[in-house]
């Protein structure tokens, strides 16, 4: 078994606004002296890893992540006739357990990450709870997992500042998406027209305002510790392989949602490499310290990505065991036998 999987995906977005900063802009940062578009790595895998493609993959072994796990065991508790006093103090003392409590409320300060199995025991000592009629006892609130069989956990990790023992690294690494040329953040001027606005009183937008917006074509970087992987998930390695198939078609074909209905900014990687090995990983991003320019920037942004992983081989040794790559720009390769691939 390969210790580290590695993904280098290239992919374009038409005019968009992916990924929002405080003012509502596309968020940007400089590379190579110039500025470039970037996508937050806690935005790619937020989307990723509540899309319909995990989910469908991967739905009975996904936890959630929330501050109200209190409120929903108190609405619990009040479905199964408890009081409400009673049934708030005894919904508080179990949110306590997965984070510090809110003074005046049910939810919990932070956002905890949930496993199905911490939720299953949560739910049966509720149930419990409400049958006979009592507060928890200490020893009934140990509801936390080391491990478990999520896979969201267990590859992106979690942190409870309060219990730091039950505590998850992280097995996938994700890099933020930035773009491989220079962009310039544009605006879009827009009006809204009122419908019933006939013009007896006076013709005119009904509102206002300004979009920013950007196109780039963007490169992602993905870094899987398999090892840490198949640890954080009990020993499970068919649950891994799963895992991480549905990881590299979420990442290939989920698009953030950000302005999605005025942008339709929908795309599906157009190369992907990955890689397999024991060696140390390292990314690609430094091909594109010098801006792509020119007319066929994908094709372009490709063959700067494979020379760079050349070189980085003539220098330091062959730093995967194994690649495999599929180009959508010029047709080569097929996606199930990257998959099969990546996740044998």
């Amino acid at each position: 078994m390969s210790k580290f999987i590695q993904l280098h995906l290239l992919t374009s977005y038409a005019p968009a606004n992916l990924n929002r900063d405080d003012l509502g802009r596309p968020k940007t940062a400089r590379m190579g002296g110039t500025e470039r578009l970037r996508i937050s790595s806690q935005s790619l895998k937020r989307h990723w890893r509540t899309s319909d493609l995990f989910e469908e993959a991967l739905g009975d072994n996904l936890g959630t992540r929330t501050k109200r796990l209190g409120v929903e065991v108190y609405n619990k508790l009040r479905t199964l006739n408890v009081d409400e006093k009673p049934a708030k103090e005894w919904a508080r003392s179990i949110a306590k357990v997965f984070g510090k409590d809110k003074k005046d409320s049910l939810e919990i300060e932070q956002l905890a990450h949930v496993s199905p199995d911490e939720w299953q025991a949560v739910w049966a000592l509720t149930e419990q709870l409400a049958a006979e009629n009592r507060a928890p006892e200490t020893e009934e609130l140990n509801l936390l997992r080391k491990n478990s069989s999520a896979v969201d956990i267990a590859m992106f990790g979690r942190m409870l500042a309060s219990s730091p023992d039950f505590n998850t690294e992280a097995a996938c690494q994700v890099a933020h998406a930035i773009s491989v040329h220079s962009v310039a953040v544009e605006d879009d001027y827009f009006t809204a027209v009122d419908d019933l606005n006939k013009g007896e009183d006076g013709m005119g937008a009904a509102h206002i305002g300004e979009a920013a917006f950007a196109a780039a074509l963007f490169y992602s970087y993905i870094c899987i510790d398999k090892a840490q992987l198949v640890e954080n998930l009990s020993g499970d390695l068919e649950l891994a392989n799963k895992a991480i198939a549905a990881l590299l078609e979420a990442a290939v074909k989920v698009s953030p949602k950000g302005k999605q209905n005025s942008f339709a900014s929908r795309a599906y990687a157009s190369y992907v490499l990955a890689e397999k090995g024991d060696q140390q990983p390292r990314s690609l991003s430094v091909a594109f310290l010098k801006p792509v320019v020119g007319e066929d920037q994908a094709d372009e942004a490709i063959k700067v990505l494979e020379r760079q992983y050349e070189n980085f081989d003539k220098v330091y040794g062959a730093c995967a065991d194994a690649r495999q790559s599929v180009n959508a720009i010029t047709g080569e390769g097929r996606f199930d036998e990257l998959k099969a691939f990546v996740a044998d």
